[in-house]
């Protein structure tokens, strides 16, 4: 990642939470994990580049 930006920062810091907590597994075991985790979830991308309330638009 190039840059942390305060809009996305809980889902950095879960992220990395997440990768510290399954480290100590083996491949197929973190992955099985990531597709639980992953389940009827969604990240549309209307949702990822809606309006981060920044006058000019630009990422903070």
């Amino acid at each position: 990642m190039h840059k942390f930006s305060k809009k996305h920062l809980d889902r950095y810091v879960r992220e990395f939470a997440g990768r510290h907590n399954i480290r100590p597994r083996d491949t197929l075991d973190m992955m099985q994990s990531v597709a639980i985790g992953m389940e009827g979830k969604r990240l549309r991308y209307r949702d990822l580049t809606a309006d981060n309330g920044l006058p000019s638009g630009a990422r903070s």
